[in-house]
């Protein structure tokens, strides 16, 4: 990972949600869900290798080649410029994600 601030601080919000929930449920059960829920939302988020997801969903199974990786990180300026916006994964993505949050929401609210 090229910018370790972002990581540390995700890390950070993630333990100030894991203190809220622990004092509001006063369970540590929940606080462990919503730790391992967290991280492995961090760790898809922020650690997956982008030169080899940015590129078009038919180009997948191929592997990463030079070019691309060199044109990738000449290209590579941002935060912003480091998320495009691809339908295909932004649809696994939401769906992924969206599952998981619903899934905590509702162990956390019983």
């Amino acid at each position: 990972m090229a910018n370790d601030a972002v990581f540390r601080s995700s890390l950070v919000w993630l333990a100030v949600v894991i203190v809220v929930v622990g004092i509001c449920t006063q369970s540590l059960k929940k606080m462990m869900l919503t730790y391992v829920v967290g991280v492995l939302g961090i760790a898809g988020l922020l650690l997956p290798d982008w030169g080899y997801f940015d590129r078009d969903f038919s180009r997948w199974t191929s592997p990463v080649s030079f070019e691309e990786r060199a044109s990738e990180i000449a290209q590579r300026s941002g935060l912003i410029t480091r998320f495009r916006k691809y339908p295909l994964r932004l649809a696994a993505y939401a769906t992924v994600y969206g599952f998981a949050l619903y899934k905590w929401w509702v162990f956390i609210s019983s």
